[in-house]
Order: structure tokens, then C-alpha cells, then sequence
């Protein structure tokens, strides 16, 4: 297996990083410091989206025709790597990564001409409805029902966890159109406007929040909602193959160089706080915790590199994409965890990251975000379909149990 980068590559690495240094301003780097959850204000995420979309480079999945950038995997790699690498905003997901690919797959021309443009220029801002009270990682167990009324659907019911849902213009729901059947039977998967009468967005507040106004997790309430028919996506009660589909791209992310950014900055804490006299990072528990760390992030790194080269030999991702899920996330809470053991009692003090804020920090700049950012990563071992359910996944499919 060759790891190197061709020449041709490298200089495409250079181009990432020159638009990175050019696009990314200094109002997004001051939000992209604060934030917990790598969401930041919706206007900043429109403006570094529309950035992207203008450079062509939005929707680096996305087949050209549909306006994506003929990239090859590994010009993909590279590009979320230095992403990561430059703490840049993200892209958030919803409707250019998960349900663009459902649309180009599954859509119908219309669909596809109605949805696809706005979506690749943040016209449209989409939320995802799946998980319900009684159905997360058992997502074929939801209850949402959609009633066929002849020239629309009535849909009732709710949906919770419902990232960035206050600020969506769309969500795009599973619903039991056919009750009575198997659970992977009898759903649809229909989109529905966020301002249709009956609609109704309720914050859910974590524990790493200060109030309602911060929120990035919802319930979504639906009674009585009018969906047209023409908002169904694929064929009447076949959603759970839409849904499957859909979830190949939400777990199959690069995580390593997101991580090894993180590590770099508990370096940078442990290196200024200091324990028994010294230095935290010449201690020699602390230092061993880091070095293992560091080789579990390079394994990351190598399994992501090994299944880029599956893709270059047009193999499908498959079962790997609950591996690469079910590492990184777990990764993502080792490297929080560190990062508020290294702050120490600073870790005690609740600072709410508020955008905007005038209130000054406790203690050194590095000491605010720390402690919320690993009361927020509990949850990426669950969301996305819980770590339990991807080891499933691959001993089913890995390893034929």
C-alpha cells in the first residue's frame, strides 16, 4: 500500500490550504474558538458555505453534473484533512452530505431540479428527523405517522435530537405510512417545510449549555402537518432504503485530523499548566496518557488512509464506515477527556461560550471551552446510530457472526 501523496496531490494540498488562509476571516476564527460543537452562527455558516460553493469545492461527494468537483478520493481525503487541520468551519451536513446523495439516488427529476441548487448554494437550510422518543438506535421502531389524504400526507408525531433544527427551513423525516407490518416496513421518507402550520420547534437544553439560546438539540412537534405528495422521496413505504442509504455518508468521516488538532492543544495546556513543580507534560502519567493517544490517532489515520485506497481501487466503503464511526468518536472523547484533566480545577467553573459575550474568562484563554466541549462529546458514541450498534454492524459483516 502506497501512503505517499503524488506530486499532483501535493499541490493540490497547497491550493486548500491558500483558500483556507484567503476565506476563512477572522469573525468565523473568533466564533470556530468558542464553539463546543463545531456549529457556529447560521450566517457565518452561510458565508463560508457560499465561499465554498463559489470555489466549487461544497460538495466534494457530489458528481459533477450535479455540481460537484470531479475530485478523486483522495483529493477528498486531503481536503477534509486540512479542513480539520485549520479548525475551519465545517459544512453542515444535512442537506449537502446526507440528503443530496438520497435525492440524486432515489429523487425524481423535479426533485432533483427543485432542491439540488439550493442546497449547493445555502439557500435552503435542512434538519434531520429520524430519532424519536422511542426510537434512536432502534431507528425502526419510530411511530411518526403520515395518513395518505389523497393529494397530501397528514403527519403526526415527533421528532427529538434535532441538530440545528430552530434555524432549518426543511427536515427531512422517516414516517410509518403503513402500520402493522415489520418494523423496517411501512416507512417513507418525505421532506417538510419547517413553517407548515402545526409545525412546532421546542430547544432541548444539555448539560453543557447555559440556556435555551444555545441550544443545538430540539423536539420537533408535528400535529396535523399537510405534506404534499410530491415531498415524498422514493417509493411509498420503501424509506428504510433511502434511510440505510443516507447513513453510509453521515458515519463514513475522516476523523484523524480533527483529532491530532486536538491533541495539539492539550499539548499547548499541559505544557503551560503545571503540576507537583513542573510542567504538566513532564509528568510521567500525564505524558504516557498522551503517547497513547497519539499512536491510537496515527492507527486512525492508517485504517482511513487504508480505506482510501479502497476507494481508489472502487471498492465501497461498506461495514468500514462503523468502524472508522465507532474509533473516531471513541477517540473524540479520549482527547476531550484529556484536554479538561489538563485544565484541572478550571474545569469546575461553568463558562457558557456566548457568542458576543462580554463577561471575561476564568483563568487563561485556553482554560474556556475545555470542559464543555467533553460534556458535549458523550453523545457522538450514540448519535449517528450508537457505537454498540456499529460493532454489530461489523461483526455481521466483517466478521460473518
Amino acid at each position: 500500500m502506497d501512503l505517499a501523496f503524488t506530486a499532483e496531490e501535493t499541490a493540490f494540498r497547497d491550493d486548500v490550504r491558500a483558500f483556507i488562509k484567503d476565506a476563512f476571516d477572522d469573525e468565523m476564527r473568533s466564533a470556530m474558538a468558542r464553539t463546543r460543537t463545531g456549529y457556529i452562527a447560521k450566517h457565518l455558516h452561510i458565508r463560508w458555505q457560499q465561499r465554498l460553493a463559489a470555489k466549487g469545492w461544497l460538495a466534494p461527494n457530489w458528481p459533477v453534473e450535479h455540481g460537484g468537483p470531479g475530485w478523486t478520493p483522495t483529493q477528498r481525503y486531503i481536503y477534509e484533512q486540512e479542513m480539520s487541520a485549520a479548525g475551519a468551519p465545517i459544512v453542515v451536513p444535512f442537506g449537502p452530505r446526507m440528503l443530496a446523495p438520497v435525492i440524486m439516488k432515489f429523487g425524481t427529476p423535479e426533485q432533483k431540479e427543485k432542491y439540488l441548487p439550493d442546497i449547493l448554494n445555502s439557500r435552503i437550510w435542512w434538519c434531520q428527523g429520524y430519532s424519536e422518543p422511542g426510537a434512536g438506535s432502534d431507528l425502526a421502531s419510530l411511530q411518526m405517522k403520515a395518513e395518505d389524504k389523497g393529494d397530501h400526507f397528514l403527519c403526526n408525531g415527533s421528532k427529538i435530537w434535532t441538530s440545528e433544527a430552530q434555524h432549518a427551513d426543511m427536515i427531512f423525516c422517516l414516517v410509518r405510512t403503513m402500520p402493522g407490518k415489520k418494523p423496517q416496513e411501512g416507512i417513507s421518507f418525505l421532506l417538510i417545510d419547517m413553517k407548515s402550520p402545526g409545525v412546532t420547534v421546542a430547544p432541548i437544553v444539555t448539560i453543557d449549555e447555559p440556556g435555551a439560546h444555545m441550544q443545538e438539540v430540539n423536539q420537533v412537534f408535528f400535529d396535523d402537518v399537510k405534506v404534499p405528495k410530491e415531498n415524498l422521496v422514493g417509493e411509498l413505504n420503501q424509506g428504510w432504503t433511502c434511510a440505510k442509504y443516507l447513513l453510509e455518508f453521515e458515519r463514513g468521516n475522516a476523523y484523524s485530523g480533527h483529532l491530532k488538532r486536538g491533541l495539539k492543544h492539550v499539548r499547548r495546556i499541559a505544557s503551560a499548566e503545571v503540576a507537583h513543580g513542573r510542567p504538566l507534560l513532564e509528568d510521567p502519567d500525564f505524558a504516557q496518557r498522551l503517547a497513547q493517544a497519539e499512536i491510537e490517532i496515527m492507527a486512525q489515520e492508517m485504517t482511513e488512509l487504508r480505506v482510501l485506497g479502497q476507494f481508489r481501487s472502487g471498492q465501497n466503503v461498506g461495514a468500514f464506515s462503523s468502524l472508522l464511526k465507532t474509533r473516531g468518536t471513541e477517540l473524540q472523547q479520549l482527547v476531550t477527556e484529556l484536554a479538561a484533566d489538563a485544565i484541572g480545577y478550571y474545569a469546575l467553573a461553568f463558562q457558557p461560550l456566548l457568542e458576543g459575550g462580554n463577561e471575561p474568562d476564568i483563568g487563561p484563554d485556553y482554560a474556556s471551552g475545555p470542559a464543555q466541549r467533553y460534556l458535549n462529546t458523550r453523545k457522538v458514541s450514540i448519535y449517528a446510530g450508537s457505537n454498540e450498534i456499529q460493532r454489530n454492524i461489523m461483526s455481521k459483516l466483517m466478521l460473518g457472526l
